[in-house]
């Protein structure tokens, strides 16, 4: 997939903040620290779309990212331009802050999930090398129960040996009762065309 095109949109803390729902949405979501920005900056190439920090809960807003993507053709070029849009969630789990904050946090990302239109695909990043939390399993259920197509990504798979990923990778998938899940890694970028093929609009 070839990128054409990347912007930062806006961010937003209500419902009435929120752009146009005039493209397709793909929400990211995970625990705290679980490499959501590093996964957004390998998919689109980009250093410092999303920032990376070691301090875990530091999205607060609902992030919103319009992306144009196209994929590949044979004669070095590509095809159609597809639009889409990116949204960074706050991370769930262990997010730092007053409890006053993170229950506001999770009001926001509980309205953008049920009340959003135009959201598709709920991506939910799970650390690969802690492994399935319940919390994951929480996000998991609840995104199926909202009947939105859910694609989970095994993240930091970079820290495990070659030969311990694949065992890694069916234990999340049992864990969360899904049918497959997607390895990445950041460092690494493992896993970046087969997270783009599971996102994309067909």
């Amino acid at each position: 997939m070839i990128v054409l095109e990347v912007d930062f949109l806006k961010s937003a803390t209500q419902k009435k903040e929120w752009p146009p729902a005039d493209k397709p949405e793909v929400a990211f979501c995970g625990r705290s620290n679980v490499g959501k920005s590093s996964c957004l900056n390998a998919l689109v190439g980009r250093k410092a779309l999303a920032r990376v920090s070691r301090t875990p809960g530091r999205t607060r807003l609902l992030n919103f990212f319009d992306v144009s993507v196209a994929e590949r053709s044979r004669s070095g070029g590509h095809g159609r331009p597809r639009e889409l849009r990116f949204v960074d969630l706050p991370g769930y789990g262990h997010a730092s802050g007053p409890r006053e904050e993170r229950a506001t946090w999770k009001s926001m990302i509980e309205s953008y999930l049920s009340g959003r239109e135009s959201l598709e695909t709920l991506v939910v990043l799970v650390d690969g090398d802690l492994g399935a939390q319940p919390s994951d399993q929480d996000m998991v259920g609840w995104g199926k129960s909202l009947g939105r197509e859910v694609v989970v990504v095994a993240t930091k798979l970079d820290r495990l040996g070659r030969t311990r990923r694949p065992a890694r990778i069916k234990e999340v998938a049992h864990a969360l009762g899904v049918d497959s899940v997607i390895g990445f890694s950041g460092k690494e970028k493992f896993g970046v065309d087969e997270l783009w093929k599971a996102i994309v609009p067909r």
